[in-house]
């Protein structure tokens, strides 16, 4: 199976958000991506529980939340989780971690826990048996466009090659950050599953949405 595409919502031009979500539909993508961000977490405010409630009007696509807060777990029912989202949380954010992983689990949503560049492997030694997707930070998470932090294409291996040798190598890797084409192709070939599409690939002004979809899914094939 092809690598699945996660389309960063809020990379998206309001202004026309119906007929983006028409054109990633007609694209077939495997999920929404939606960056909530606290001001506190990373230095940025984005997007909220209302703003899903509106989206999950248009359009039946499951969404991929990337928690970008302190606290995660006193948020989690305000976001209205469905069974086949992705929910992920940073290890940072929280003091309880398997608690709100479990939290996240009993929502019927797929598990996820986000490493930011300079968080090391071996810190999901403990948390293997709860989790079914890492979300590896290509960049350091806040803001789009950013420039990708290198040493993270060869930390993308390193996990590939750590979860085959304990024995989860179900769990499977999500990536996010500058993944342009050219990117995505590298992290395809590191052993990436999932990959965050933004700026650098799918939402580029006055292009066709629809077709750089199309083109951004031969480099993950």
């Amino acid at each position: 199976m092809g690598g699945r595409i996660s389309p960063s919502i809020m990379c998206a031009d309001f202004r026309n958000l119906e007929t983006t979500i028409r054109a990633l539909e007609r694209a077939r993508v495997d999920y929404l991506h939606v960056d909530i961000m606290d001001g506190s977490f990373v230095p940025n405010f984005t997007l909220g529980p209302d703003f899903i409630n509106s989206v999950r009007e248009m359009t039946d696509i499951p969404f991929d939340i990337h928690l970008m807060i302190n606290r995660p777990e006193d948020f989690l029912p305000i976001f209205a989780i469905r069974p086949g989202d992705i929910v992920s949380v940073h290890q940072e954010a929280t003091i309880h971690l398997q608690r709100t992983l479990q939290q996240i689990r009993d929502t019927g949503a797929k598990v996820s826990v986000a490493l930011n560049p300079s968080t090391p492997i071996y810190t999901l030694d403990d948390i293997l048996d709860d989790i079914d997707i890492v979300l590896i930070m290509t960049v350091n998470p806040g803001f789009a466009g950013q420039k990708l932090v290198p040493a993270t294409l060869g930390k993308i291996h390193k996990l590939k090659q750590y979860l085959e040798q304990v024995g989860h190598s179900h769990i499977e890797i999500e990536v996010d950050g500058n993944v342009s084409c050219e990117n995505a192709q590298k992290m395809r070939l590191a052993g990436a599953d999932i990959f965050v599409a933004g700026t650098s690939s799918i939402f580029k002004k006055d292009q066709d949405l629809y077709e750089l979809t199309e083109k951004f899914r031969e480099y993950i094939t």
